[in-house]
């Protein structure tokens, strides 16, 4: 839910604006405010295959959202969110500006659209599933994404699910109790620390091994010595929607889910409450240094009229830098446009170079082997290769960007206090998935196959050198051992061909996944850069002409201060300080309600923008 302090300073704010005639100010405040209303914090569920992350998200709301069975995998992601009634629906995205289709389901069919069984590999090119549920878990604004594991981390899921990191509030990874960590899950936690401020880890179906503490041991192990700092929670989804049913309050402690509520709902949605408090604060700040500017500057000349055309000259000056600031050939529109052009090409490079070193070491493995015989490890191998090297891409990508940010922030600033905005994205989909790794069909050549060719190739020898005995008066018969050696060089023969074909089909399947590979996440890094170039863009030009219209007034506010005579100007100094200490009250207030902020938040605003400084 919106943090009630914050959404009515905003309101009181945004009526300051309209009273003081700079709707300019308001469209910024009402940004906030719908940032402030729609507060979803997305927290996503991921893993490698069947390791109960669809259970994990029934237990956590006590309802079958998602369907689990044993040969049913998840197929689109699942948004999980709060509603005043059930509902489901199904969302399509048209892929340019036009708004997304929806689609209304019934909840108890979501099965059919969402599973691999009922969709399998998305044919119905779905972009997510939204599922609304009356729970009060969610009623605070926590959204749950559960999404696909069909082949793992170390697959192009993995790679998708990576993409869609910077958007969300925190990420659970889910790992059974079987087996410790793999390496594609250690792998996936190095990267998420970077990209998400909040990662925990959930070992789930604790009831059916009893040896989970021994494997939540050694998983601890391998993350001290990855260097990933991540709390952990044991849970037994079946015991937590069993304890739900009979009100076992026993049972619910032992599930172990009362800790991992509590980390969602003390340390996720409440730091995302601080984050919207202290990004309230410095916008309305912001809005309140804009309205006094003029009325300080008004102020200071109808006290001392002397003072106008150096305070005016001062004003000037001021605005015409202001004016630069909006300049496309001002210093920070050129960092950011030949930045986002360096980046577009060293992230480009950089894949494809990944991608070149796979390809190479692909191409290897099959030279030395035969594709039908490694096929299952092979592929394996090149999924985890190929999701590493587009996940380490999108994460180097996303720092990039990040610094970036930064350079811009300074030169926009050259050292004043400017806001920055948060570089997070806000889409609900996955990025676009890439299509496994296909198998090349293999030509048949069993014992049958070989026979024939075997005795094609004998007969055709036997006739030959029994033709030639012929003329010497052998028998045709005399051709026979000939004929037999010739099936048996003809049957190798035929082996290496097919050897042969099944190595250049196997090299031809990895260069056109490779091809997709490099379209489709090079795309998505292109996406993003985008998004973080139109994010700077608008935030920096909208402070320059807030900035501008604000000392604009502020020029002409003090010119016509001196035109006033005795009387007015004692009155209107009486009704400037009246009005500044108006907004002098806003701004005490804005200041009061970042107060409560705690180093957490502070920290995580750091980490994610970039700078000491929020949007």
């Amino acid at each position: 839910m919106a943090v009630p302090a914050a959404v009515e300073l905003v309101d009181l704010a945004l009526k300051a604006t309209t009273a003081y005639d700079r709707p300019d100010l308001g469209g910024r405040l009402l940004q906030t405010r719908q940032r402030l209303v729609d507060p979803d914090v997305r927290v996503l569920i991921v893993g490698e295959f069947k390791q109960g992350k669809s259970q994990l998200v029934n237990a956590l709301v006590n309802a079958p959202v998602c369907p689990v069975d044993d040969d049913i995998a998840t197929a689109v992601p699942t948004v999980v969110k709060h509603a005043e009634t059930t509902t489901a629906a199904l969302v399509r995205e048209s892929g340019d500006d036009r708004p997304p289709e929806r689609m209304e389901v019934p909840a108890a069919r979501l099965a059919e659209y969402v599973s691999e069984a009922g969709n399998p590999g998305n044919k119905a090119m779905l972009s997510y599933a939204e599922v609304g549920l009356p729970r009060k878990l969610l009623a605070g604004g926590l959204v749950l994404v559960d999404t696909p594991g069909v082949g793992g981390l170390g697959s192009a899921h993995g790679a998708a699910t990576m993409s869609a990191l910077p958007s969300a509030d925190a990420v659970l990874l889910v790992s059974d109790a079987a087996q410790e960590y793999t390496g594609p899950e250690l792998e996936f936690l190095e990267a998420a620390m970077k990209l998400c401020p909040n990662v925990a880890c959930v070992l789930t179906k604790t009831d059916l091994y009893p040896h989970w503490r021994r494997i939540m041991e050694l998983d601890r192990g391998h993350l001290g010595n990855a260097g990933i700092q991540a709390e952990m929670f044991p849970v037994s989804s079946m015991l937590r929607l069993h304890a739900a049913k009979t009100q076992d309050a026993a049972l619910m402690d032992e599930s172990g889910f009362r800790q991992l509520v509590d980390f969602l709902l003390n340390k996720v949605v409440a730091q995302s409450d601080d984050l919207d408090r202290r990004s309230t604060s410095h916008d309305v700040l912001s809005v309140s240094e804009q309205l006094s500017a003029g009325m300080k500057a008004e102020l200071e000349v109808q006290q001392d009229p002397e003072r106008m055309e150096s305070l005016v000259g001062q004003l000037t000056r001021a605005k015409a830098h202001a004016d630069e600031l909006k300049q496309r050939s001002s210093r920070w529109q050129i960092t950011l446009n030949d930045g986002v052009a360096d980046l577009q090409s060293d992230i480009d490079y950089d894949l494809r170079d990944r991608l070149r070193t796979i390809t190479r070491e692909a191409e290897q493995l099959i030279d030395d082997a035969d594709p039908a015989v490694i096929w299952e490890q092979f592929s394996e191998w090149f999924h985890q290769q190929v999701s590493s090297a587009a996940s380490a891409n999108f994460v180097w990508a996303a720092e990039r960007a990040r610094w970036l940010s930064g350079q811009v922030a300074d030169h926009f600033a050259a050292g004043a206090d400017i806001a920055m905005p948060e570089l997070r994205f806000d889409d609900e989909g996955m990025a676009g998935k890439v299509n496994p790794l296909v198998q090349p069909e293999v030509e048949k050549f069993g014992v049958g196959q070989k026979l024939l060719t075997g005795l094609r190739g004998g007969y055709s020898g036997m006739l030959m050198f029994g033709m030639l005995g012929a003329f010497m008066g052998l028998p045709i018969f005399a051709g026979a051992p000939a004929g037999i050696a010739l099936g048996l060089k003809t049957v190798r023969d035929e082996g290496k061909r097919q050897l042969l074909k099944r190595r250049s089909d196997g090299k031809q399947a990895v260069r056109k996944h490779i091809d997709e590979v490099t379209f489709q996440v090079g795309k998505d890094s292109r996406d993003m850069l985008r998004r973080t170039q139109r994010q700077l863009r608008d935030h920096f030009s909208a402070i320059a002409e807030e900035m501008s219209t604000s000392l604009a007034a502020s020029v002409m506010a003090a010119q016509n201060a001196v035109k006033t005579t005795s009387s007015e100007r004692e009155r209107r100094i009486r009704d400037l300080k009246a009005e500044l200490e108006r907004i002098d009250g806003l701004a005490t207030r804005a200041r009061s309600l970042a107060k409560n902020v705690s180093a957490p938040a502070k920290a995580s605003v750091k980490a994610r923008t970039g700078s000491g400084t929020s949007s």
